[in-house]
């Protein structure tokens, strides 16, 4: 418990036997309460692992559903455990599990409703092995939302999160995608329900190991990003009334 808020981690996983162990070793543990990974029917020993870990939480996809979709059983989850705040942390070592307190505190002392990680406010993602076509499509991509969902963020992009259970109880994010653009659509319910967004410097830890899509999909993403913000937009003057937003 942190300031009597339980503190619930989940681990989106797909073959993430190679890093599950070093993420899950740096979390402090004595700040958080439980931990709950989903695997997305993993092809490597990352459930076996998990296991011989000790985790408190293991649930299996027994077929591949996406990103978003592992997201959404990550969530629900979590609010069936009764958790206060929810921390999203990829479990291959991407992000570092040390900025969990002071992400959490930051929600547990009623400043944030979520907190993102950022790797473009420190600098240091070029540094820490991001992919040069991934940063810049990220750097036009957000210049456009800011523009489209008026707001100042460093990124849209990232994967580590922290979320108040509030915010979760309040949109409907088991409508959303089960791909990618997950991510993105949360953020711009999140953003249409007037919720408060931080954020925090994240370096960033690209290697072999680390999930990553390639150009190709990283074009299709980025078009998809493109059509939330719009959609985003045009719900705000009027025009257009998009289920993103519906209350669930």
């Amino acid at each position: 418990m942190v300031d009597n808020h339980k503190v619930i981690i989940v681990l989106p996983a797909f073959n993430a036997a190679s890093t599950l162990r070093k993420t899950v070793n740096e979390i402090l543990h004595d700040f958080i309460d439980e931990i709950i990974l989903t695997d997305d029917a993993s092809n490597d020993e990352t459930l076996l692992l998990a296991e011989q870990m000790g985790i408190d939480h293991i649930i299996k996809h027994d077929e591949n559903q996406g990103y978003g979709a592992n997201q959404k059983t990550c969530y629900k989850s979590a609010l069936k455990y009764n958790a206060d705040v929810v921390v999203m942390l990829h479990p291959d070592y991407q992000y570092r599990p040390k900025l969990i307190p002071s992400m959490v505190l930051l929600i547990t002392k009623d400043i944030y409703d979520v907190v993102l990680g950022s790797r473009i406010l420190s600098k240091g993602a070029i540094k820490g092995g991001m992919p040069i076509y991934k940063y810049l499509i990220n750097r036009i991509l957000t210049f456009i939302q800011n523009i489209l969902l008026q707001q100042k963020l460093s990124e849209y992009h990232t994967g580590y999160r922290c979320y108040h259970k509030r915010v979760l109880e309040r949109i409907d994010f088991e409508s959303n995608s089960d791909d990618f653009i997950f991510d993105n659509e949360i953020l711009a319910q999140i953003i249409h329900y007037k919720f408060r967004i931080g954020e925090i410097s994240c370096p960033t830890n690209y290697d072999s190991h680390s999930s990553s899509i390639k150009f190709g999909s990283a074009i299709i993403y980025g078009l998809g990003v493109l059509r939330v913000s719009f959609f985003f937009f045009l719900n705000k003057i009027g025009v257009f009334r998009s289920k993103l937003f519906r209350a669930p």
